[in-house]
Parts: structure tokens; sequence; C-alpha cells
């Protein structure tokens, strides 16, 4: 069962691809939590993560990442 998030909203920690991450996904990079601001489309299937902070990280199509995802209850 996932966690509760203030807001009602669902966390759960997914592993994450370059076909699978989306916006608002948050991912620990060098002991830091950023989350996805923006993705662009690279070639050979990679791509890069903008992120709200303003770092950038490029992973490639074979990348695999754990993410943590929030879903909104409906």
């Amino acid at each position: 069962m996932s966690p509760l998030v203030p807001g009602g909203a669902l966390a759960s920690n997914v592993e994450v691809t370059a076909a699978t991450v989306r916006y608002g996904d948050i991912i620990q990079v060098g002991g830091r939590a950023c989350r996805v601001g923006n993705l662009f489309q690279l070639p050979n299937g990679a791509k890069q993560l903008l992120f709200e902070s303003g770092e950038l990280l490029t992973i490639h199509a074979r990348t695999r990442l754990t993410a943590v995802r929030v879903l909104r209850r409906r």
C-alpha cells in the first residue's frame, strides 16, 4: 500500500526509464530530491530532464532510476 502525502494524494516508488519518466516525478540525484519540471526528447531514445531547481540530467534509453510518483485522488 502506498503512503498518504499531504493534500490527500498517494505516493508510490516506481522504476522509470527514458520512455516512462513523467513530469512531476521526484528523482533522487546526489542525495537531493529533484522534481522533473520538463522533458526533452533526444536521439536514440534518450531524454534530458530539466528539474524545477534548474539542473539538467540526461538519461540514456536503458537507464533505470527509482522515482517517487505522486498520484492525485479523484
